[in-house]
């Protein structure tokens, strides 16, 4: 049975040295007690104190991170079933399978397109996470080649598809001391790829052919082996199967605390389904239930961009809104008789307000007020947007000596505030503009 903090706090040393990362032996313990630290951080804790904190220093899915030159894919260290229960703290890495049968050079374009696409979301940059490279050739030496071109042009988390043991050493060759992931151990091969992950350090991702306890049986063989860092493929392929073992096996690692199972899962989504249109939604059910990481077959960035959005969402703290800095902003060079718009500084109003006033060519200062991320209605309902933030906002950004015309306007929502903004602004404009931010322009032509 887990401990709580306070049962592992009395096991440490209590010494509060800080080499672990955390300020007190206290700390560290509640971090261990939530599955989010290690025993091994502390370097101070005794063998039988050891022995006794097992079950309560890893968390109950191993994190496992693949690398290249600094760059970093995580997954795992999960610890509720739903997010709602707490968040979710790694967010699936996306992968684009790429095939040695093309070209080192084509490869290699491949590569740095999809290393150069991003695509901003409310202020956040989203981006792919790494490659997957087949050896659909079957040729070690053209996957050794593929590997290095790719190399050569990104620095990309890298996932190595192969059968053949030979094609593996290869291609690990080219790696330079990067960490990758090694993809597929079965039974028949598990001793001979568990000895090369092993060798290059390397993370390992066993098969199985869909059923749980073939694949607890090839994890415990590969532990035997010396590997720690393994990914499990449970086989299935289709929407209710994986969906099905999937949430066995996440619900296995958490309430069961059955450490077999208790590692990040690998999803290929277009291996699923009859079409590529039909990838993403695969994939999107991954994202949530309850992939590691997540090797796509059919990029197009619109495919992406809707993956990489729904994943940020999801793995957003639900306690803490998406937010944007307080402060004024300046929208298309606004001169000093533009007017000041006020919104809050919850991300999605912010972006909402700037984009369609930017859009329209319409020059005006944005002052966000700081309100706790919220947006308009929730934070005036909450108490967190009235008159007082907004006299302030204007105050602290000192907006007055930028303009000329002491103008500004407030969101629709909010009207009622309009004779309280009146009082604590003297000698302001005072208007409410329009509910909704898609009418913004339309109501700065009218009243420029």
């Amino acid at each position: 049975m887990a401990l709580t903090g306070l049962q592992i706090y009395k096991l440490l040393p209590q010494t509060n040295c800080k080499e672990c990362g955390f300020p007190t032996c206290l700390a560290f313990a509640m971090k261990l007690a939530a599955k989010q630290a290690e025993l091994s951080a502390c370097p101070y804790v005794s063998e039988t104190s050891k022995q006794q904190l097992e079950a309560a220093s890893q968390p109950p899915v191993r994190l496992i991170t693949l690398s290249t030159d600094g760059r970093k894919a995580d997954a795992g260290n999960e610890i509720v079933l739903f997010r709602h229960e707490k968040t979710f703290y790694h967010p699936a890495p996306l992968f684009v399978r790429l095939k040695d049968t093309d070209a080192p050079a084509a490869l290699a374009a491949s590569a740095k397109e999809l290393d150069a696409f991003n695509v901003d979301y409310v202020g956040i940059k989203l981006h792919l996470d790494g490659l997957a490279i087949e050896n659909a050739s079957g040729d070690a030496a053209k996957f050794a080649t593929a590997v290095e071109a790719v190399r050569g042009a990104t620095n990309f988390p890298l996932i190595l598809i192969a059968k053949d043991a030979a094609a593996f050493e290869a291609a690990l060759g080219k790696m330079n001391g990067a960490v990758p992931l090694l993809y597929a151990a079965y039974a028949s091969n598990v001793a001979a790829l568990a000895a090369l992950a092993k060798k290059f350090k390397a993370a390992l991702a066993i098969k199985s052919d869909g059923n749980l306890e073939t694949l607890a049986n090839l994890a415990e063989q590969a532990k035997a082996a010396g590997v720690e860092d393994l990914v499990l493929d449970p086989g299935a392929r289709g929407f209710l199967d994986t969906l099905t073992l999937a949430t066995q096996i996440r619900r296995l690692a958490i309430k069961k605390n059955f450490r077999l199972l208790g590692y990040p899962i690998i999803a290929f989504p277009g291996e699923g389904v009859s079409s590529p249109d039909e990838e993403p939604v695969l994939a999107a059910q991954h994202i949530g239930k309850y992939a590691g990481f997540i090797v796509l077959d059919y990029f197009t960035p619109a495919r992406a961009y809707a993956l990489l959005v729904l994943r940020q969402n999801i793995y957003t703290d639900p306690q803490k809104p998406i937010q944007v800095q307080p402060g004024l902003y300046e929208i298309n060079s606004p001169k000093p008789e533009s007017p000041v718009l006020v919104t809050t500084n919850f991300s999605i109003t912010y972006f909402s307000i700037s984009n369609e006033v930017e859009g329209a060519g319409l020059p005006a200062w944005l002052l966000v007020a700081d309100a706790e991320g919220m947006s308009v209605l929730t934070a005036w309902a909450a108490g967190k947007f009235d008159a007082d933030r907004i006299a302030k906002a204007v105050k602290t950004t000192n907006v007055e000596s930028k303009i000329s015309k002491k103008r500004i306007v407030l969101p629709g929502a909010v009207a009622v505030l309009m004779g309280e903004v009146e009082e604590s602004l003297a000698g302001w404009q005072v208007e409410v503009g329009p509910r909704e931010a898609v009418d913004v322009p339309a109501y700065l032509k009218l009243k420029p």
